[in-house]
């Protein structure tokens, strides 16, 4: 059975990697933030093993007036398991973490592929399409907690 959990970032990498960053080198999975106190992890574990993640780190946006704005950044489901709603329930579970922690807002940087992802999760699109070198279009996207 999977289970919805907070992780270690090493453990982060070990999905971030094949999934986001395949064919480029380990470390480009590695965020500078990855292990700031304010920044969590949260993954699907199965037997023990990571084979999805999401990263929550607290970080302002100048477009948005946030109190206490994070950034939703890292997604990754390895392909096996993708397509399963596993999606769904760690962003889930990071949304009622970062309100434990008075987070006023998540917003994201999402690829093309996944704007329809989020938007099914109540996220809305900022602004127009933007490109991030080596990867591709991206939309600046947002959802405001309550």
């Amino acid at each position: 059975m999977n289970e919805i959990k907070v992780i270690t970032s090493a453990e982060a990498h070990k999905v971030r990697h094949p999934v986001l960053r395949e064919g480029k080198p380990f470390e480009t999975a590695i965020f500078p933030e990855d292990d700031l106190k304010d920044t969590f992890h949260v993954g699907c574990v199965l037997e023990n093993e990571p084979i999805g993640t999401v990263t929550f780190m607290q970080k302002g946006k100048e477009e948005f007036k946030a109190v206490n704005p994070y950034q939703l950044r890292g997604m990754a489901v390895l392909q096996n398991y993708q397509k399963k709603g596993l999606g769904d329930l760690m962003v889930k579970k990071g949304e009622e973490l970062v309100k434990k922690r008075n987070g006023d807002l998540i917003w994201l940087n999402a690829r093309e592929v996944a704007v329809g992802f989020y938007k099914k999760m109540g996220y809305q699109v900022h602004d127009g399409v933007f490109m991030v070198a080596g990867i591709g279009p991206h939309y600046l996207m947002y959802k405001t907690l309550t």
